[in-house]
């Protein structure tokens, strides 16, 4: 099978879009073809190597602004061995902190979303206000050495973008546009504030946080993992763009993978995409090759009538994925439609273990009422699906991650298909070791 064979991309000219998502390529940086050492995946020397160099340097997703609407309203959020309490204030503001009380280190509370007028641990009373300041400590008069430094929870930068809410554990973090950037043009024409949750889970997986960052930054795995999607998408020809410290592919959707033959019939996932565009598939008479072009156009007929403004994006992002990779830990699935999001998190204290967050949220057409937002649900794996393709992602990644600690295997050997992991390998580099590069004593 020639898995050569092009998709017809409609790409628009940048032109006709010039404040929408960037759709040129960009030049592929010469990153070279060594092995990317296994040792990373689970050393814990190079896990600590991480924390003090990456999680406590960069900018972190925090969660929605959706859940921070009244002053009060927070959202507790864990990140390796911290947690932080994300807190929208009387003025409007948001302001982030440790989750810890001062006196003998309890958690004032248990991650999740709430709304409180101070906060109060549970152990001896003592109380905080919106900001983290201290407002009461009781028998203060029995403290001879009288309140903590400043009286107050060190405050982290914390600050709103896309819908989101970001943080960072480092004090001189620089803005947040400057690091985002230039994910901020690419992902605001999807208009992510007009989506709703409808999906809000945690999973505990077995397996180091990059091994899953690295599932989801190629397609060369369609063809082994989720061969189901080899009629629902070409993983071929696609298009892979790095930043300075992000990265995307673009994927043709509605698609027929070149690995497999074209089918007679439209395959179901098709036919389910053209289903959820309005379109009746029973009507069509257009051959299988076409149906991803005449989806674009039905959406940009039809769109307006149904409540959905797709006037910022380009004909391809009518159908197709957008998928970003926001250095360190998101995942992006961009659609129309859609934004499926995964937030990948260390474990605090071991390398063949983390924390998989996987957020949906869904455009709502204008006029409708919008959902109630999902609760939060939190399981292993293996106790719950998570949806077929996720589910074959999440038994595979274990066996990778066991597979990593043989003295055979020596390291990862990635091709051009792979390029994302590459660059995402030499992001986490030039936090680790700087400009100058690794040591002799550096792993």
């Amino acid at each position: 099978m020639d898995v050569k064979r092009k998709v017809d991309i409609i790409r628009v000219n940048p032109q006709d879009w010039p404040n929408g998502t960037p759709v040129q390529k960009e030049e592929d940086p010469e990153l070279g073809y060594d092995i990317i050492p296994a040792e990373r995946y689970t050393s814990e020397a190079f896990m600590r190597l991480e924390w003090e160099r990456v999680w406590t340097k960069v900018w972190l997703l925090g969660g929605r602004s959706d859940d921070l609407k009244e002053p009060g309203d927070y959202i507790c959020t864990e990140i390796g061995r911290e947690s932080v309490l994300i807190v929208r204030q009387a003025d409007g503001s948001v302001r982030a902190f440790p989750n810890v009380c001062l006196h003998r280190g309890n958690k004032l509370r248990p991650e999740g979303i709430g709304n409180v007028e101070k906060f109060q641990c549970m152990y001896h009373h003592w109380t905080y206000d919106l900001g983290g300041a201290i407002t009461r400590i009781p028998d203060l008069d029995t403290f001879p050495q009288g309140c903590p430094p400043g009286a107050a929870l060190p405050n982290y930068p914390c600050e709103e973008w896309g819908s989101f809410v970001w943080f960072s554990l480092d004090p001189d973090a620089g803005p947040l546009a400057d690091f985002l950037d230039p994910m901020q043009r690419h992902i605001a024409p999807y208009h992510a504030e007009r989506m709703a949750w409808t999906r809000d889970i945690t999973v505990e997986w077995d397996c180091n946080w990059k091994a899953s960052v690295d599932a989801f930054n190629e397609t060369y795995h369609v063809q082994g993992i989720h061969p189901q999607l080899q009629w629902y998408l070409d993983d071929v020809n696609v298009q892979i763009d790095c930043y300075e410290r992000h990265n995307r592919y673009l994927i043709p959707f509605a698609a027929i993978s070149p690995r497999v033959a074209l089918p007679s019939a439209i395959p179901p996932a098709i036919y389910d995409i053209m289903v959820k565009a309005g379109m009746d598939p029973a009507e069509y008479e257009g051959r299988v090759s076409d149906i991803r072009r005449d989806v674009q156009l039905f959406k940009r007929k039809h769109g307006p009538a149904q409540g959905k403004d797709y006037s910022a994006l380009n004909d391809d992002q009518l159908t197709d994925d957008y998928h970003y990779m926001i250095f360190p830990n998101i995942s992006l699935n961009v659609h129309s439609d859609d934004i499926m999001m995964f937030r990948q998190r260390p474990h605090a204290t071991d390398p063949n273990k983390m924390y998989y967050d996987i957020w949906m949220f869904e455009l709502v057409p204008d006029g409708e009422e919008w959902p109630e937002r999902p609760k939060h649900q939190r399981f292993k794996h293996r106790d719950k699906s998570i949806g077929q393709v996720l589910d074959q992602d999440a038994f595979n990644l274990p066996t990778v991650q066991k597979g990593m600690h043989s003295d055979a295997f020596k390291g990862l050997w990635i091709g051009d298909q792979e390029l994302r992991i590459r660059h995402f390998h030499k992001v986490i580099d030039d936090y680790i070791y700087g400009p100058a590069g690794k040591g002799p004593d550096d792993i």
